[in-house]
């Protein structure tokens, strides 16, 4: 603790501020329109830091995503993955409206609209996110007691990429509302509850 009482944080290395741009930058302005210079200028390093770190602009979206599989950033994905709640308040969870303020949708889905080229770094990132999600609804609905909790789990992840998509695309949130009472029937017919 400093004279002053008050504790400061270190300064954030270049790596994790060029992190920190990406993660504002590509969510609310989009992959391809981002560039370089700008991440560069709002992280405070030089292009040749950029290129030094990650080796270029496709390799920290790959990071970028990481990151946000890594913490969390959807608040469904937090919900789903919040133990303390019964399993079937998980799945019921994922439903809840997000906040309108900040929504862009999901940046997994954006990344795979945005990147077009077979092979780039962030495709394996995306699929394996998607395909771990999906799991992780299963896993959810098989605490809950579903008899085939993988196919509920398709049928909820199919469910909320569908809100997702739609509330990304037209602005209105009301998908999950709309969406909400459909997963809770299903969960109930697959418990039998």
């Amino acid at each position: 603790m400093g004279t002053s009482g008050t504790d400061f944080a270190p300064p954030l290395s270049p790596r994790r501020r060029l992190l920190a741009a990406s993660t504002s930058l590509f969510y609310r302005n989009g992959i391809q329109a981002t560039g370089v210079s700008e991440l560069c200028e709002v992280a405070g390093v030089s292009k040749r830091t950029l290129y030094q770190l990650y080796g270029g602009k496709d390799e920290l979206v790959a990071a970028y995503l990481e990151h946000a599989r890594d913490n969390k950033v959807i608040a469904a994905e937090r919900a789903l993955f919040d133990d303390s709640l019964p399993p079937r308040e998980r799945l019921a969870r994922l439903f809840d409206r997000p906040d309108p303020v900040r929504f862009r949708g999901c940046p997994f889905h954006n990344a795979s609209v945005e990147l077009t080229t077979a092979g780039h770094p962030a495709e394996q990132v995306i699929r394996s996110y998607k395909e771990g999600f999906e799991r992780r609804i299963a896993e959810s609905a098989r605490e809950a007691g579903c008899r085939d909790p993988e196919g509920l789990g398709r049928v909820l992840m199919l469910l909320f990429e569908g809100a997702m998509s739609l509330a990304t695309s037209t602005g209105d949130l009301t998908s999950f509302d709309s969406a909400r009472p459909l997963a809770e029937k299903l969960v109930a017919e697959a418990t039998g509850a």
